[in-house]
């Protein structure tokens, strides 16, 4: 066995390591597992101290820390009396400044998540402002001298004058559209009998449309006052002296008084089921009840023996079809009465 070299002198010291003692471990040989011992080298670079075996074989080189001990030139932090941390003492106007930019950074976040629903509920609320701007508008408008009415139009008339209609109505001119007054127009029309229906129609800015639907006359009645013409509701339309021409002259028991009875009622059916030629032909009706409804034709003098009402319709279908292949004039008598069995005579 040979003989150990020599340890290489120990490494200058720091100043903050003078007057300490210096302690090295050494390391485990890699190859036999064993710690170094005398016969092998040690070497100490720097920091680091590496060994080598007796036969050769290099260790792992291992960091040597030593430690620090402050110089007296340093001065301590508590001879100083600053902070510990090398940071001067906080103020009050230090903390209210990181209190303002903490809410500046929480309203800045809010906002951004808020964004999307602020944009929703400003949309909302334009929207609703221009619809109720629109509202106002129309409704101002509307009840304002703007549309007030200049002119009353009376349409549908036949009988009745136009003019004299729309006379009666000329209380609403000068009235907005919407606040014409009904109940007004009404107490108007009711001067006029023949005005079965009516209707108002507002055309803006400045036109009021009366639609008429005149009362259809179906015959005269005779009266102490005359002859006054009925329509089939048995309203009285007008009283003449002279029985007027171009309308049957209608017979019910009671006279004018028996408009309202079954009898007449029946009647003004007959009458309105008529085909318009076959209706023209008519000059008289007569009724004793509901069941024995007669109509004569003027022109030839021939009777029509309906019966009731019921079945109007296919009645009036076979008594034209039968005056076409028989007419009137060869004709003394049709009876409908029953309209599958027709007699004729």
């Amino acid at each position: 066995m040979r003989r150990p070299s020599p340890l290489p002198p120990p490494p200058a010291r720091d100043e903050g390591t003078s007057g300490e003692e210096l302690e090295v471990r050494l390391p485990v040989a890699p190859s036999s597992g064993r710690p170094v011992d005398d016969a092998d080298a040690v070497a100490v670079s720097g920091d680091r101290v590496t060994a080598h075996d007796a036969e050769g074989e290099t260790a792992p080189i291992l960091p040597l820390t030593l430690p620090r001990e402050p110089s007296t030139d340093e001065v301590s932090p508590s001879d100083s009396g600053a902070e510990d941390d090398g940071t001067t003492p906080l103020q009050a106007r230090d903390v209210w400044a990181a209190a303002r930019a903490r809410r500046r950074a929480l309203r800045a976040e809010v906002r951004r998540f808020t964004a999307r629903q602020r944009h929703r509920r400003t949309v909302w609320i334009a929207s609703l402002s221009a619809v109720l701007l629109l509202v106002l508008g129309s409704v101002g408008a509307a009840y304002s001298p703007l549309l007030a009415v200049e002119r009353v139009r009376v349409v549908g008339t036949d009988q009745l004058s136009a003019d004299d209609v729309a006379t009666a109505l000329a209380g609403q001119v000068g009235r907005p559209l919407p606040l014409v007054d009904s109940s007004e127009v009404k107490a108007a029309l009711v001067a006029f009998p023949l005005v079965e229906s009516y209707t108002l129609e507002a055309r803006p800015p400045h036109e009021l449309v009366v639609r008429i639907v005149e009362r259809t006359p179906i015959g005269t009645v005779k009266s102490r006052a005359g002859y006054t013409l009925v329509d089939a509701a048995g309203v009285a339309l007008a009283t003449t002296p002279k029985r007027p021409g171009g309308f049957p002259a209608i017979t019910v028991p009671g006279g004018l008084t028996g408009v309202s009875s079954k009898a007449f009622t029946a009647l003004g059916t007959v009458y309105r089921s008529l085909p318009s030629d076959i209706r023209d032909q008519v000059t008289a009706m007569r009724a004793t009840t509901a069941n024995d409804v007669t109509l004569t034709l003027g022109k030839t003098d021939t009777d029509i023996v309906w019966g009731d009402a019921s079945e109007s319709a296919r009645k009036a279908v076979v008594l034209a079809s039968i005056m076409v292949s028989r007419p009137p004039s060869k004709v003394s008598r049709y009876d409908v009465s029953s309209p599958g069995a027709v007699v004729v005579r």
